[in-house]
């Protein structure tokens, strides 16, 4: 299990956005180099965890429960067959994308060491949007992507750390549930009545899936 490519975004103006600044850092492309990766602060206030990329409309992204974006590369070459074009690492908005990681059947609470440093802890499943949707523009893309329920997921840091394409990837703590990456993104899209079980994972979901999933059940 490898990281192929840490990818960082710019700003960019786009017209397919309902950010207010009317700019998206969802094109992203490989970095050259180490890059160092923090906790960036809570969630409308923090940004990216991966120091150099940009998230421009905080309501909805970035934070420290969504700090870091990734993607398995196989799940990428899955949809280039699918879409019949090509897909650069990144092409998803991903911050890492990774080799020999199964990535959504990871247990929401999984930690994986990257390097010799960093330690990340998966929180949830990317919600598709506008702005993703508008970025790879395929028509239905929301749904398309939402069936598939392969959402890539988001990680806290644990500890931070300066990682950089090539960097080992080690699962160092699997915790004593069964509620994966692909199991919470259809409790929260397609199959509400799943709600329940993800509570196995407890306060290492993200927040909002957490008190979503509460809600449904009380």
């Amino acid at each position: 299990m490898k990281l192929l490519t840490v990818n960082v975004g710019r700003p960019e103006a786009v017209d397919y956005t309902d950010a207010p600044s009317g700019t998206t850092g969802v094109h992203k492309h490989p970095a050259d180099g180490p890059v160092r990766v923090v906790a960036p602060g809570p969630k409308g206030v923090g940004a990216s965890g991966v120091v150099g990329d940009a998230v421009c409309d905080t309501r909805h992204h970035g934070g420290n429960d969504q700090a870091v974006y990734a993607f398995a590369r196989e799940d990428l070459d899955g949809w280039e067959r699918e879409l019949g074009r090509p897909l650069a690492n990144g092409a998803f908005g991903e911050n890492l994308t990774t080799l020999g990681l199964d990535v959504n059947g990871a247990l929401i609470g999984e930690r994986w060491r990257i390097g010799a440093e960093l330690v990340l802890e998966v929180t949830c499943g990317r919600i598709p949007c506008r702005t993703f949707a508008g970025a790879l523009g395929e028509k239905g893309w929301v749904r398309r992507f939402t069936q598939h329920a392969a959402p890539g997921a988001y990680l806290r840091v644990i500890e931070p750390g300066e990682i950089r394409a090539g960097d080992a990837v080690e699962i160092v703590h699997r915790p004593d549930h069964d509620v994966t990456v692909s199991l919470q993104f259809r409790a929260a899209t397609t199959e509400r009545e799943l709600l329940p079980r993800i509570l196995a994972a407890g306060e290492a979901l993200h927040p909002e899936a957490l008190a979503n999933a509460r809600k449904y059940v009380s």
